[in-house]
């Protein structure tokens, strides 16, 4: 069996839900739903920062894991409304435009948060085991 590593972001969910910000296992680092949150525990009403502060969560987890963005193979972003689409899209373009990984946006009734416009999920490929 490969070695699972578990890495935490601080979230106050984290513990109060069970989960962690992300799980190694192998050359695999899946990524859970990452939401705009900052230290703070505020939220930038603009959808762009808020998928910009998602995509910062996930690649600091995605590099304690021992990789970067180059590894991402697979994105999938949550939005609320479909009128936030060009700006999230633009979040990520910034970020994976030359890595172009695999990826979904898709339009859900909400998020844990109503402040929340977006939610965005990763899944990496490291190139070697740890």
């Amino acid at each position: 069996m490969e070695q699972r590593s578990r890495i935490g972001s601080g979230s106050p969910y984290e513990d109060r839900y069970g989960f962690s910000r992300a799980v190694r296992v192998g050359r695999v680092v899946e990524v859970a739903g990452t939401a705009p949150i900052w230290p703070d525990g505020s939220c930038d009403p603009n959808p762009k920062a808020q998928a910009e502060r998602c995509l910062e969560i996930i690649l600091e987890a995605v590099a304690q894991a021992g990789g970067g963005p180059e590894d991402v193979v697979r994105t999938r972003m949550f939005v609320t409304t479909p009128d936030v689409a060009d700006e999230v899209g633009e979040a990520h373009a910034e970020v994976f435009g030359s890595v172009r990984p695999a990826t979904s946006m898709v339009v859900v009734a909400g998020l844990l948060d109503p402040r929340w416009f977006v939610e965005i999920e990763a899944t990496a490929l490291l190139p070697r085991p740890p």
